[in-house]
């Protein structure tokens, strides 16, 4: 209680980022995201998040070729479900590859109960298409189909907003998730060492700073078999933008308590999504652009 005698009341979580390796079969995907996880729940984690592709992912001639399967018969994220109920905690988990549309695959996301019941499905919209230099290129969309939704999911903690990796980098998304009300904005992410060196911390931080919201952002960590590697630095960011943790660069999880009355805290001082207005779209034609009133 305060001095005054009323009552406190608080939200906190106890969040565990894993971070696993990029592994190129559904069995060590397994293995070491399960051993990472009653790790973290027995330091506490309630609220255990796994990053991008945590299912398994390889590169086959610069394309990505993860392990996919049916998601009814998807072994990596049966024996996470199993776990979520046996440890009785909520799990992200971040991405597994889905058999998809055309012979593609589904980049999806899953926030998993205490029960290990699915409670929301998130496949990523923004797809990882780049060149970062002659021999660093990717293209993802030629082996995902993108999906189309943004996606809030509600928690016992509050309500949480669902992006993947490079979706990072796009920060409509984000305000949208905000607007409907998304407390907690996760970004699990196998996000590439080069531009995790550059940009990682700084576009985490500014998703939580611009939206008052908290940030949880696993990303995998390691060689990628077939070419490429992932920057690791799992975070948990605060709503005024302070690192809360950081996973370093190697294997292995962080766990940090987190107190969500911190977003009405940060969005109290700064109300900017309050502040949003519409405006003319500048590559509009003169014609559709709205005109002030007479």
């Amino acid at each position: 209680m305060d001095g005054d005698g009323t009552m406190t009341m608080t939200r906190e979580v106890r969040i565990g980022c894993l971070q696993t390796r990029p592994v190129a079969s559904f069995r060590e995907a397994t293995e070491e995201a399960l051993r990472l996880a009653r790790e973290a729940v027995m330091d506490g984690a309630e609220f255990v998040c796994l990053p991008e592709y945590c299912g398994g992912l390889r590169s086959e001639g610069g394309l990505f070729a993860p392990p996919t399967a049916p998601e009814d018969r998807h072994p990596v994220l049966a024996a996470l479900r199993g776990f979520a109920n046996e440890a009785g905690v909520w799990m992200l988990i971040g991405s597994v590859a889905i058999d998809g549309p055309g012979g593609r695959l589904l980049n999806r996301g899953y926030v998993v109960d205490d029960r290990g019941r699915i409670r929301a499905r998130y496949d990523k919209v923004h797809l990882f298409d780049v060149d970062l230099s002659p021999t660093q290129r990717y293209r993802e969309s030629a082996v995902v189909a993108p999906g189309g939704e943004a996606v809030v999911a509600d928690t016992p903690w509050g309500r949480l907003g669902m992006t993947i990796c490079y979706d990072l980098r796009f920060p409509h998304l984000y305000r949208a998730l905000a607007q409907a009300g998304a407390e907690v904005l996760v970004v699990p992410a196998a996000f590439t060492r080069t531009t995790g060196e550059a940009h990682w911390h700084v576009l985490n931080r500014a998703r939580a700073i611009e939206n008052g919201a908290v940030v949880v952002a696993p990303c995998a960590v390691g060689e990628v078999p077939g070419g490429g590697a992932a920057y690791g630095h799992s975070l948990v960011v605060s709503p005024w933008g302070e690192v809360l943790a950081d996973g370093g660069s190697g294997v292995g999880y962080v766990v940090t308590t987190v107190d969500l009355a911190s977003v009405a805290e940060a969005r109290g001082k700064i109300p900017s999504l309050e502040h949003d207005r519409p405006f003319s779209d500048p590559a509009a034609e003169p014609s559709e652009r709205p005109r002030a009133a007479a």
